[in-house]
């Protein structure tokens, strides 16, 4: 199956926030925990480390997931992809 120009640009915006995301992901996932031991100052009275690694990785989680949901229905809505309600 061809796809056309228009799915292109779907397909392409799709990748480009998923590659975006995914990367702040890993950045929060893996970089900061690598240099926990570095981020030694205080942040609401507890250390920087403990606080991203307990509540503030978890937070950005909710807004990928949150962030990308919202992309994603504004997109189909722009190329006319949107789910109906039945």
């Amino acid at each position: 199956m061809q796809l056309t120009q228009k799915h292109q640009e779907y397909w392409n915006k799709n990748l480009k926030i998923t590659a975006i995301l995914l990367g702040l992901w890993f950045v929060v996932t893996f970089v900061v925990a690598w240099f926990a031991r570095e981020l030694s100052f205080s942040f609401f009275g507890w250390p920087f480390s403990f606080y991203m690694g307990a509540q503030g990785a978890l937070i950005v989680y909710v807004w990928i997931i949150w962030y990308y949901a919202r992309y994603m229905n504004n997109l189909d809505n722009e190329y006319g992809v949107e789910e109906g309600e039945e």
